[in-house]
């Protein structure tokens, strides 16, 4: 009996410590500040896709020698590197005038903004002046190594009854508060028109010829949301949804185009993305 006595005392005695306990825990945790309770992790890295604006022109006998670099670049780097053939300039063709050109306004303008370089050249993440085509290997591994302070997931939608686009882009801050412009441009590429070139391109010395049947790549189209984009803030670890759409033009192919979309600001470009109209997945 006295055994059994002792027994239920030292039970007593554990259920009084435990209660005791899980009562100074509770008490312990609602003195906690609500912003202590939960520990901060930082969005994962992203690598960075660079933008390079080629500034181009059908009369320009030398601007096929840029889009070889260009191909070399996407040898090398895949989709990581997009670039927007932007032509503009006396040695361009105005789409308005000839349906052989292929120079818009908003190309004109890009073109004069950066003070009419002469041509080829072009701008890589829009980090100083334009360039010439020796610089861009060497420019655009250094902008690759770095992050991107946000990440840009980009999809279309298109509707072959109106030829209406809409460009859907899903972002979210991942190093530090962005602040700049988010930009949404069409291109189209496989275009057959005129260009102006050497015979053979690696031979300066060779003739001049006009090639009728010369294929276009990246091609700068129209921009979406402006000539100058959209304002565009976000904190890190936000996220932020962005919906812009446009009309394709009768003589653009549905199946060439693809949006581009970039956010940028004074110091250049953050960060971009590229998705093929049909179909709409992130090349």
């Amino acid at each position: 009996m006295k055994n059994h006595f002792k027994f239920l005392t030292m039970r007593k005695i554990i259920s009084y410590i435990y209660i005791i306990g899980v009562t100074l825990l509770m008490a312990a945790c609602s003195n906690i500040d609500d912003n202590e309770r939960f520990i901060y992790v930082k969005p994962a890295e992203v690598a960075r896709c660079v933008l390079l604006e080629d500034y181009t022109g059908q009369r320009c006998i030398n601007c096929p020698n840029a889009a070889s670099v260009i191909e070399q670049l996407h040898e090398t780097y895949g989709d990581n590197v997009i670039a927007v053939g932007i032509h503009a300039g006396r040695l361009s063709i105005s789409s308005s005038l000839s349906d052989l050109g292929l120079a818009t306004d908003d190309g004109e303008t890009y073109y004069n903004n950066v003070g009419m370089p002469s041509q080829p050249s072009g701008r890589v993440n829009r980090k100083g002046t334009p360039s010439t085509i020796d610089t861009w290997p060497s420019l655009v591994a250094s902008e690759i190594e770095k992050t991107a302070p946000v990440s840009l997931e980009l999809s279309a939608e298109y509707n072959e009854d109106t030829r209406e686009v809409s460009a859907n882009v899903d972002a979210m801050g991942v190093d530090g508060n962005v602040s700049g412009k988010l930009q949404l441009w069409i291109i189209e590429d496989n275009i057959v028109s005129l260009q102006e070139r050497k015979e053979d391109i690696n031979n300066p010395n060779s003739a001049t010829i006009r090639d009728l049947n010369y294929v276009h790549n990246h091609v700068f189209r129209a921009a979406v949301n402006g000539t100058w984009g959209e304002d565009f803030n976000i904190t890190e670890g936000a996220t932020k949804t962005v919906t812009a759409s446009a009309t394709l033009k009768s003589n653009w192919k549905a199946e060439d185009c693809s949006i581009v979309a970039f956010v940028y600001n004074d110091n250049g470009v953050m960060q971009a993305a590229k998705v093929k109209i049909i179909n709409g997945n992130k090349e």
